[in-house]
Formats: structure tokens, sequence, C-alpha cells
């Protein structure tokens, strides 16, 4: 027995070595194993990833159970970045896996050394932070990104956010946000790509590229995080955090899509979500987590929990108590638990009892530390503290900001060619509560953003003009988180007798502050003296940056405040103007719609956005973005989409339809949509074959010209519909896009692909098929375009 133990310590102590040493360092692996997809795709790849799991398994083989536990366990307890003294003590004793929030070069390497030098087996922390849209150099939020419909936009704009973020000491974002979002209420539609699956995926894999490249152990990346899996996005009613209840076939065809993307692009991490799916939470979701995503797609990251996810399954009531939620958690397949710390707590007696199995709870660390090892943390757990101030908010980065931010710019209304403006205009009035708020401009999930290195729109407007021109400006009125009247020549709230404001419960608006004040007349009345002493004028609404993100659902999608009032007087001058819209969601913009001359999507731009709307309103840049979302005329059309079934009464204006009565069948803006400063025209659409077999593809080809005088970009979309099926099919599907640049007169074909992957859909049996019948194709400028070409061909059976 005694020689047993002699050999079983000698085996382990050389395992030990093992992992202690680094791997391989030929050209193919320097730096650390590349992600799994790119890896199985690259034979020279197939030796790290062995020396990895070699790594990982003898360092697990001496880990006892409260340091496995330990690496399952992410902790928030930061002040400005600054980690707190409990995590020191957490980090020596081995109980610590990852932290939230803690960053700074110097502060995230003081937390290291805890973990690295003050424990027997040495193994790194994982910094994890939200950089959602930019680190320090803040990018267009990702809605408005995605109405750039050019991916590569989005690439470059995580390359530069973990560029950042690696500088200041982080390893590890929350993001991209893959959810798809039809319910404009919600306020993360804010985080994602929109409504559509085709282009949610196409940005998805793009950010996971941007974020961890080829290879995530370089200091210029960080390991990518999808999330929320899964279905987060189908909150029932628009409200956060709320139920989701829906088909397999519905969660397979349109919410699981862009998290296929980016397990095929390689993410190293994904995160489940708050949402319950059809009545099973998502962090106890064995058929979501264990099922799809590693039993059908063969992920081999981790999965870490959405803040105190776990512990939630409690009051959701799936979960008895926390020893409950951490076996459901641990045995459906989360590895990571964020802030709460229930996997800690209740591991050991789970696993006394029977509740876990030590397979389940070893898995789980096996994938954590299989990151932790991709990303190169063993080999180089500290930052160089002396890059973190060259690499934030660099010239090169700001460049970018700028030129990603027009890009993502959408023009919906232009009449009488009121866009762009001159430079040399003699007064221009720049007015609207979000004319000179930094936080606007920058938006929720602003990572390290500050707005004082933001350029506001009035910053922009006064660079952009003629030194001679006069800029006059006025906010008129404002608007609060709740869409609450304010005024700023008004005095704040009073409590109340019950100790609260004179707001009676959140969300709700006080009819007191709603009525008109001699003092809010004032402040509308200098914005129109501006205006009349203008030659023209720019009016800045919209929402601020605490109304759209999480926990910032909206029952309305109107402009809060008196912003259509202030709009209403303006227009009433008689001067030209343009509307600059920020904002984090579509908006229900009827009035302004059908009266104002231009209207300007800008979203909320980054920390460049004042330059590139002023870039997009002087005509430096003409703008070529397109809405990755459908703009409803009233939030009670919520969830309104382009790809809906057409129903057996299709929507028309007869009644007996599927529509409202009170609204106008078409959407405010169609998905798609958006104008340029020059005009084009589509033409020769042409297929490859008539007749194709379920196996097979057909090439499209279509003409797009640029009929006008000068330079622009037009997105071409290509829509497909299946014309009759064993299951109802939408109306129209995006299954191809093209962003392209063409000189006055130029006309350029585009070609598009259509394989099995764009035709088909899951049968009843939750296969993926593609059924025989016709198919028509449309190539168009949206998805409503009046001009839509179209074609048609067949699939066989064979």
């Amino acid at each position: 027995m005694k020689l047993v133990q002699h050999v079983r310590s000698l085996l382990a102590a050389a395992l030990l070595l093992l992992a202690a040493l680094p791997p391989d360092a030929s050209p193919q692996r320097r730096g650390g194993a590349r992600p799994v997809r790119e890896r199985r795709a690259a034979a020279p790849q197939r030796g790290a990833a062995n020396d990895v799991e070699r790594r990982v398994e003898a360092l697990l083989a001496r880990m006892t159970l409260e340091e496995k536990l330990g690496q399952l366990q992410q902790l928030g307890g930061d002040v400005a970045g600054k980690a707190e003294q409990r995590l020191f003590e957490e980090a020596r004793a081995g109980r610590l896996g990852s932290t939230l929030g803690v960053r700074g070069a110097r502060n995230a390497n003081e937390l290291q050394r805890a973990a690295v030098e003050g424990t027997r087996l040495k193994i790194p922390l994982i910094f994890g932070f939200d950089v959602i849209h930019g680190y320090r150099t803040i990018f267009p939020i990702p809605l408005g990104e995605a109405a750039s419909w050019d991916p590569s936009a989005a690439e470059r704009s995580a390359h530069v956010a973990a560029a950042e973020a690696r500088a200041a000491g982080l390893h590890w974002t929350f993001a991209p946000m893959v959810d798809i979002a039809r319910d404009a209420r919600w306020g993360r539609i804010a985080e994602g790509a929109g409504e559509d699956p085709y282009l949610g995926s196409a940005f998805a894999r793009a950010r996971v590229r941007g974020f961890q490249g080829s290879d995530y152990s370089a200091q210029d990346r960080v390991v990518a995080c999808a999330k929320h899996f899964v279905a987060y996005g189908a909150a029932e009613g628009g409200r956060d955090y709320n139920t989701t209840d829906m088909s397999e076939q519905r969660l397979r065809e349109l919410y699981l899509p862009p998290f296929r993307a980016a397990v095929d692009a390689g993410v190293a991490t994904l995160m489940s979500a708050f949402n319950d799916l059809n009545g099973v939470p998502t962090s106890g979701n064995r058929f979501a987590l264990t099922d799809i995503l590693r039993g059908e797609w063969g992920f081999d990251g981790f999965v870490v929990s959405d803040y105190t996810s776990v512990q939630e399954m409690i009051p959701h009531g799936y979960a008895a108590d926390g020893a409950d939620a951490a076996r459901l958690g641990l045995s459906a397949g989360v590895d990571m638990e964020m802030v709460s710390r229930l996997f800690q707590q209740h591991g050991a007696a789970l696993l006394r009892q029977g509740g876990l199995r030590q397979a389940e709870v070893d898995e789980a660390v096996r994938r954590v530390l299989r990151i932790k090892f991709r990303a190169g943390l063993f080999e180089r757990p500290y930052v160089e503290e002396a890059r973190e101030a060259s690499v934030l908010l660099s010239a090169e980065h700001q460049r970018a900001a700028r030129e990603v931010a027009a890009r993502s710019l959408v023009l919906l209304r232009n009449e009488r060619e009121t866009l762009p403006l001159k430079k040399d205009v003699r007064t221009i009035a720049v007015v609207g509560p979000l004319s000179d708020d930094p936080r606007a401009i920058i938006g929720s999930w602003s990572g390290d953003g500050r707005p004082q290195d933001a350029v506001t729109l009035l910053a922009g407007i006064r660079a952009k003009v003629s030194p001679r021109t006069r800029v006059l400006h006025e906010k008129g009125v404002a608007i609060d988180a709740r869409g609450v009247l304010g005024n700023y020549d008004a005095p704040p709230p009073q409590p109340s007798a019950a100790g609260g404001t004179n707001v009676a419960a959140a969300g709700e608006i006080d009819p007191a502050r709603l009525a008109s004040t001699p003092a809010a007349d004032d402040s509308i009345a200098r914005a129109v003296r501006a205006a009349r002493d203008a030659d023209v004028v720019v009016v800045a609404v919209g929402e601020t940056a605490d109304m759209s993100g999480e926990a910032a659902s909206r029952t309305s999608l109107d402009l809060p405040g008196r912003q259509l009032e202030l709009l209403q007087a303006i227009h009433q001058t008689g001067k030209p103007y343009a509307v600059v819209l920020m904002n984090g969601r579509p908006l229900s913009i009827n009035w302004a719609a059908e009266n104002s001359p231009a209207i300007l999507e800008t979203w909320f731009a980054g920390t460049q956005g004042g330059h590139a709307i002023a870039d997009v309103l002087f005509g430096d840049v003409n703008p070529g973005g397109k809405l990755p979302v459908t703009f409803p005329r009233s939030a009670g059309q919520q969830p309104f989409y382009y790809n809906q079934p057409n129903t057996g009464r299709p929507p028309t204006n007869e009644k007996y339809t599927s529509k409202y009565l009170d609204v106008p069948v078409a959407p405010l803006y169609a998905f798609g949509h958006g104008l340029s400063y020059t005009t084009f025209r589509l033409s020769n659409l042409r297929l490859g074959a008539q007749r194709i077999p379920a196996s097979g593809s057909v090439e499209v080809s279509v003409d797009v010209e640029n009929t006008g005088p000068r330079e622009g970009d037009e997105v071409v979309q290509l829509y497909v519909r299946d014309v009759v099926g064993s299951r109802v099919r939408p109306v129209k599907e995006l299954k191809g896009f093209s962003r392209v640049t063409l000189r006055p007169g130029e006309r350029r074909t585009l070609r598009f692909t259509l394989t099995p992957a764009e035709l088909g859909f899951y049968d009843q049996r939750m296969r993926f098929v593609v059924e025989p019948g016709a198919f028509k194709v449309m190539a168009g400028r949206s998805s409503a375009d009046p001009s839509m070409l179209e074609a048609g061909f067949e699939v066989t059976a064979r």
C-alpha cells in the first residue's frame, strides 16, 4: 500500500511539473492556443491544443475540492476599478477564479500577485468587465453599429475595445450580446444587432473576431462572451428579466442562430441568461446549456452565469434553496457563478450527499482552466503597466470611433434636400436637451468611457462650421431617466411628507410636473428666439443614456417629456431644420416623420459622436446606414418585425385582416430603410438556375447603379421566401446583403449564393430540412422597397 501511495505521489508531482511547463514555443504555437473552431481547421494547432489539455489534466489532478470550487467563483468588489481587500483574501485562499470589474493595469496586477504568488498552485485570475461598445474610446451602441450593415466596422471597433481593455489589465469582456430583439420596449435592444437572425449572426461573428482575433492570448485581444443564452431578447411584454415562452422551432430559427455563429467563430465563453425559457430558468436549463451547446455544437469553452442568476432560480420558484440552485446550475452546465456563492457554499455537501457528481464539478473546472491556458494567463499573468496610458484614447482609436460612428448613422427623411447643410451658413441654432449632453452621446454600458472625453453634437458643429458662422445654443426642455418632464429653470422636485419626492412611484409621472409653467414656457421661448435668429436649426431630441440598456424598459416609445412640443415650436418658426435623434431603441416619432424636413438617426454615437454627426450633417460623409430594426408607429404594435408570417388574412386596409384599427398597416420606417444624399437603382436580378436539388445551391446576381450626383454607399439586401412549406414560413427573410461605395454613374454587379443553410428550416421533428417547392428571391434597398426586384426558382427532391 505504501509503495502504491509513493508511486501516486511521484506521478502527481510529475503532472504538476508538466502543468507548470510552458507550451511549445514553435512559431505556430507561440502565444498560446487559438480558439477551438480555428484550431480544428488548422492542423498545426492540434499540438498546441493537446498541450493545453495535458496541462489542464495535470493541474486538475492536484487540486483540492476547495480549490476547484474556487475556480468556479467570480466575485465583484471594486471601488472605481480597484479591488477591495476581501478579494485579496479570497485570492490568497484559493477561493477565487475571476473578478467582475477590477481593472486598471496596476490594480489588476496587485490582485493577480495575490493569486499567483500567494497560492500553492499559482492559478491566475481572469479579470472580466462589461466592455460592450468600447472601453475608454466609446463606439456607437451595438444597435447603432448594426445600422452600418458593415460587420467589418463592428470587428474594427471590437478590436479597439479589446486592445484598450487588455492594456488596462482585463482579459475578458461580457460581449457580444447577440440576443435577437423584436420588442422596442425592451431596454436592452440597444446592446444587440436588432430583429433579424441573419444580420445578427453576421455581427456576432464579426464581434467575436474583433475581440478575440485568431489568438486571444495576444496583448491586444480579450476573451469574448456571447450572451445571454438564450432567448432573453424575447422577454414577455418587453419587460426586462421577464419570462419567455416559445416553440422549439422559433428558438432554433430565430434566437439560436447568432449564438451558433459566435460558437463557430470560436467564442471562448457564453453567459446564461436571467429569464426562464418555457418554464425552466436558463441558468438551470440542461437542454440549452448541455444538449444543444455542448452536445450539438461541440462547444468546449465555459459558461458563466449572469449576475446572481443561479441564486435567482430561487425566486423563480424553480429551486427550493441555495443548495438546490447550486445543484441545478452546475448539473445543467453553468461552469462559473457570477457574484452569488452557492457553488462554493454548497458544493462539498452536495457531493457528499450525492446531489452532484465529482465528474460534473471536474468538468466545470476543466472548462475554466482550458480558457485560462488558451488566454496565455499562466505564461503572462501580469500586464505591462506602462502600456495603459499610451493605448487608451489613442489618436488611431479616435479616428476609428469617428469613422465607425459616421457609418452607423441613418438618414430617415430628407425633404427638399434640407441636408447636407452649408458650412458657411451665417447663423445656426443648435437646440434640444441632448444637444450638449456628453452622457447621451456615449450612451449606456459605456465601459470606462468618460463624459469629459466625449464630443457632443454642439461641439462637433462648432468645430465643423466656418469661423465666421455664429452658433446659437438653447436646451429648451429637459428629460430625466423616466421620461418625466424636467426644466433647466425649474426647481428640483421637493420631498414629500413620506420622505420621497413628488414622483409617487418608480416609473410614474407626477401630473404636477407635467403642468405648463412660466419657467418651462420661457425655456422653449428662448429656443424659438434662437431659431428665428438663425438661418438653419438642428434639433437634438430622443432619450437620455439611462433610458435604454439593462432595467430600462419603457411602455411608451414616444419622445419623452416636452420634446415634441419643443419640436413643434421650432417647426412653427418656418426656418429649415433637421432633427437629430439620439436613442437606444426605435421611437414612434410620427409627427416628425410627417412634418420635419430632415431626420437623422444617430443612436448613441460614442466618444467621437459629435464629430461624426457633424460630418454627415454637413456632407463630408454621405450617410449610408440602414435600420437593423423596425420603427413602429405606436408601442401598441410591439412586437413588430418585418419577417412575419403572412397569416390566413394578410394585413390590408380591409376590415377583417390582421391589423390594428387605429394605425396604418405599414411601419413608420421599415427594417433596412435608410436614405442617402445621392440616388441608386437596382436592376437585372438574375438566377444561375431555375431548378436546383434540395442539396444544391443557386447563384443570384443583381446590378446596383449610383444614379445621383455624388459618391455614396448603398446596402443591397437579398430576401427569400419559401412559398409553401410544411410549416408556415415568413413573408420574407434576409439571406444576403452587401454595402458598396459607388461613384456617380458607377454600376456594379453583386453576387450572392443561396445554399441549403439559407433555404432550409426546422420541420415538426426539429430536423433542418430544405423542402421541394417554389422559392421567391427579392432584391431591394429595404425590406419594404416599393421597387423590389423579384425572381423565382424551384427546389426539387433530387
